[in-house]
């Protein structure tokens, strides 16, 4: 009986640090995904997309961001221990072991790349540059002057994946929204970025909240403004009405809110500030897809 119980134990705390290292527990980052293959999903099939392809595509978007955890966390296993707010994570505490992470992130690459066999021959070719940018991602942070540019087409590869899916080839309009998820990303990582700066710099990570310096407000007000900018041009493109501009007018409000909230560099405040771009992305898929629905 004791046995069983420790087992248990055992099975649970390990199970806990899993779901800790793929970042389970903090579901932002999925969101962030999310928002943006949503958005070329409901452009590419008119609003109307097919429920089954959805469901791949959000279910891959859970897998992919959890692999790209676990393979971040093991680029970076040996500066997390130094970072104030990474210090806690399971591979740098020694809860999960390095060989036990690799498997992990290549499991669940695996059961992702199983979805996408279930699309035509350009969308299984783009999974591929997906895994590529994922894996590759963590280590730009050691050379690359603004990594968050890198992020931003990693994050945003589920954009051209999506109009691939349901349309077999990736219009022009594809790459102007994969543009403006790169400026996006930009603004909210240097966010983010803003909490780890000290820690950053004396590990020697490059970041943009470093390279901006003290202009990294106006800098992040200028990407907001750029990636709105490029899907009001969507959106003029398409012929898109009240609902729609609504919902970036909405997003331009979030986004002006927010420097309030990062302009005194108040770490806590940059790390609100980054969470509530969960609600730009939403309230732009609520604009599109109001668009589509209530339109005319």
């Amino acid at each position: 009986m004791n046995l069983a119980k420790i087992t248990l134990e055992t099975t649970t705390k390990k199970l806990d640090a899993y779901e800790r290292l793929m970042r389970l527990d903090k579901p932002i980052g999925i969101l962030l995904l999310l928002w943006p293959t949503l958005w070329a999903l409901w452009l590419a099939s008119h609003g109307l997309p097919d429920w089954v392809t959805l469901l791949i595509f959000i279910t891959g978007t859970v897998l992919m961001r959890s692999a790209g955890c676990v393979m971040n966390d093991i680029a970076d296993r040996k500066y997390d221990g130094l970072v104030e707010r990474t210090k806690n994570r399971p591979l740098a505490t020694g809860e999960v072991r390095v060989q036990e992470a690799y498997f992990l992130a290549a499991g669940l690459c695996l059961l992702a790349f199983g979805l996408v066999l279930l699309f035509n021959k350009t969308t299984i070719l783009l999974s591929f540059v997906a895994l590529f940018l994922a894996a590759t991602y963590p280590f730009t942070k050691r050379f690359l002057a603004i990594p968050q540019a890198y992020l931003g087409v990693a994050f945003g590869l589920g954009i051209p994946m999506a109009f691939a899916a349901v349309n077999d080839y990736i219009p022009p309009l594809a790459w102007v929204l994969l543009a403006a998820n790169v400026f996006w990303a930009i603004a909210y990582d240097t966010e983010y970025a803003m909490v780890d700066r000290d820690d950053d710099v004396k590990i020697g990570i490059q970041s943009s909240a470093i390279f901006f310096g003290k202009y990294e407000g106006i800098a992040v007000m200028v990407c907001y403004i750029i990636m709105l900018a490029l899907l009001a041009y969507v959106g003029s493109f398409m012929g898109f009405g009240k609902y729609y501009f609504t919902g970036l007018g909405s997003a331009l409000g979030l986004a002006l809110w927010q420097y309030q909230l990062i302009k005194d560099r108040n770490k806590i405040l940059c790390f609100k500030a980054f969470l509530f771009n969960n609600w730009i992305g939403l309230v732009i898929f609520i604009g599109l897809a109001a668009q589509y629905y209530f339109g005319s």
